[in-house]
């Protein structure tokens, strides 16, 4: 870890160790209870160890901007959907959520991994699907800016723009000294409709929703129900790169394939546990053979549906692991003007794994068919260019035919 960031780090970790501790003390509890005393015993750590950054270290750094970048780094060591947001950063962003119009997008879903953005999925047919980038890619700059230096929601609100714009990102290939520099422009993203196929004669009927959101999920809803009328079939549900959607909409599709068993729970520190059981009365199909394909990109809402059918035993999972997200956030401002999103609560499979902490693990792994994208300059040591061309044309999907394979061998 570089100086200054042990500096940063040091130098919030006192302030908020004696703020606890004060706070304490002007409430009345005693110094002399355990976690008190631990208190006393970092505060002094801590102190010496300032003290000799003060005295010895090289320069004097700027304390204001390093105590910002180490707040921002002590909300991402907890989680990546934690942020913390200074004075300007969360007026920037309160005028963003304000905005009533649609803002053009690049079309990727992004997380915070290894301290820089990262590509959770890519939506097909957008800017960002037609210059190449791929689930998992890290996103080292955007706009000419570390996305070290930036929280998740800064790095949301840098992605979008009004239509027409153009947004430059760096992208950290393997092998590559330097970042690809690849220039989008922004535009309305779309989530793709329901796709739907019958596969093997008409016995599987395969379903991918572009999105987990209201619209998708009656789609879904309405579709299935229009089965029922010519004898139920197999079902293959692709949760492939659905990253997007609502939760609450994620436990009504879980509830159309179990009449019973647990969906999901959610619970935090100071929020209630929520335990979401499935309805029997809401149920369409929770007996016809089912397989459900998911991969990296697969993230939120999409988990939550996998992991709920994965853990009630009603689906089998075929695919990669997916990407780990599944918490609850909710905004504290604080008296500078400055606030936290913090993660309040965190989503659970049923049977207690933490969806942002462990993802979901399919019991049928099958590795994705895309390669890694490369470019022109492999051999001049890296320099960036926009010339990347698009990822490969996926000629035979494995997961999809392992899937099918499984599915018929199945009996109805």
């Amino acid at each position: 870890m570089p100086k200054l960031s042990k500096i940063m780090l040091l130098v919030v970790s006192v302030v908020l160790v004696v703020g606890v501790f004060v706070g304490a003390r002007s409430n009345g509890v005693s110094a002399a209870t355990e976690p008190q005393a631990d208190a006393y015993r970092q505060i002094n750590v801590y102190s010496e160890v300032l003290r000799h950054i003060q005295s010895d270290y090289v320069v004097d750094p700027n304390i204001g901007a390093v105590t910002n970048g180490a707040l921002r780094g002590l909300l991402e060591s907890l989680d990546a959907d934690s942020s913390y947001l200074t004075a300007a950063d969360y007026k920037a962003y309160k005028a963003d959520k304000a905005k009533s119009e649609d803002k053009a997008q690049v079309g990727i879903n992004v997380s915070k991994r290894y301290g820089y953005a990262t590509v959770i999925s890519v939506v097909p047919g957008s800017p960002a699907d037609k210059v190449g980038l791929i689930d998992g890619d890290i996103l080292e700059a955007i706009g000419g800016v570390d996305t070290r230096d930036l929280s998740l929601a800064m790095i949301e609100m840098m992605l979008e723009g009004t239509p027409g714009s153009e947004l430059t990102v760096g992208v950290v290939r393997p092998r590559k000294a330097v970042p690809d520099k690849l220039t989008m422009t922004r535009t309305i993203v779309a989530q793709a409709p329901l796709a739907e196929t019958l596969y093997e004669n008409s016995t599987i009927l395969y379903l991918k929703p572009g999105s987990l959101d209201h619209d998708h999920i009656s789609a879904l809803e309405t579709r299935l129900r229009a089965q029922e009328k010519y004898g139920n079939k197999k079902i293959l549900l692709d949760l492939r790169d659905v990253a997007v959607g609502d939760m609450a909409e994620a436990t009504r599709l879980a509830n159309f394939f179990l009449k019973t068993g647990t969906i999901a729970t959610l619970e935090g520190q100071k929020v209630e546990k929520v335990v979401y059981a499935a309805d029997a009365t809401k149920a369409i199909d929770a007996t016809s053979p089912m397989i459900v394909l998911v991969n990296r990109g697969t993230a939120g809402p999409g988990e939550l549906v996998a992991a709920a059918l994965l853990d009630d035993k009603r689906a089998q999972l075929v695919g990669e692991k997916t990407f780990g997200e599944g918490a609850q956030q909710k905004t504290f401002e604080l008296p500078d003007g400055a606030a936290l999103i913090l993660s309040v609560a965190k989503y659970e499979s049923p049977s207690g794994k933490k969806l942002q902490d462990d993802a979901v693990t399919p019991d049928v792994l099958v590795a994705g068919n895309f390669e890694e994208p490369a470019s022109d300059d492999d051999e001049n040591d890296g320099a960036s260019t926009q010339a990347v061309p698009a990822k490969p044309a996926v000629t035979v999907d494995d997961q999809l035919s392992k899937a099918l394979d499984l599915l018929k061998a199945k009996t109805s």
